[in-house]
């Protein structure tokens, strides 16, 4: 079973990539961050040409999280109970069960600055999902949370911690959030690079990517019984290459289980 995830910066921006992407490493379950498109204008034809049947959540404007499955596609959740919003709830939370496995796409927020509004609402953001997947987790599927975590769990993922110091996605609070989930009994998988350090995003500007200057954000975290299945986990970075790509490269895991 191959699953994988990636923040693509806009289906509308990357729809001949991501069809072309897909069809070449046709993942079992593709969880996708950053879609920016609302629900009824997403091109579900492209997709499921394809064969695979979508779960999306988007209102069209920022965020948007999809889960796309060629193994099933079932009780499909927008959201999640007492979910934060700024100040409404936004697109940033979606999860299905997909061939034996409950999936949730994420995309947590940015937090701007530390002494920003939206960093105190991203804290209470991942407090709310704690809660929610400590709830998922006593069920009886397998949980995997893929996503745009916009956080660097430690200094090793980061170009340059100094270049980090008094910013979001480094700080201890963030870092401490990001345990907690770990600690519910989840691993955090850590995927080979294809070149250079496995980081996931790079920035645009400044030439970050040819200068391998990047971050490890795009995380999946599993259950220890499925991550023991882990037979292969790499970070797609040909996909950040060419021309008009995503900030963020694709996250790819290979589990010996079947996919059904």
């Amino acid at each position: 079973m191959r699953l994988a995830t990636w923040n693509v910066n806009s289906v509308v921006a990357r729809l001949p990539r991501l069809v072309e992407w897909i069809a070449a490493t046709t993942p079992d379950v593709l969880c996708l961050q950053e879609t920016k498109i609302a629900d009824a204008a997403f091109p579900r034809a492209e997709i499921e040409a394809l064969g695979y049947e979508l779960a999306l959540n988007g209102d069209g404007r920022w965020n948007g999280v999809a889960i796309i499955s060629r193994v099933g596609l079932e009780n499909v959740t927008r959201s999640f109970d007492r979910e934060p919003g700024f100040p409404g709830v936004e697109s940033r939370a979606l999860s299905a069960t997909c061939g034996g496995l409950r999936v949730w796409s994420i995309y947590v927020p940015n937090g701007r600055t530390l002494d920003s509004e939206h960093y105190t609402y991203k804290l209470e953001w991942l407090r709310a999902l704690l809660e929610a997947l400590r709830v998922e987790k006593s069920r009886a599927f397998p949980l995997v949370v893929c996503g745009d975590f916009n956080i660097a769990p430690a200094d090793d993922d980061v170009w340059d911690p100094a270049a980090f110091v008094g910013s979001t996605h480094v700080s201890v609070p963030e870092r401490e959030a990001f345990a907690s989930l770990v600690g519910l009994g989840l691993d955090d998988i850590h995927p080979r690079a294809m070149k250079g350090r496995p980081f996931t995003y790079w920035d645009y500007r400044a030439g970050m990517f040819h200068q391998g200057n990047g971050m490890r954000i795009d995380l999946v975290l599993m259950d220890h019984a499925a991550a023991a299945r882990i037979t292969d986990a790499y970070i797609d970075r040909e996909a950040r290459k060419g021309k008009g790509p995503s900030d963020h490269a694709p996250v790819v895991i290979d589990l010996d289980q079947p996919a059904r």
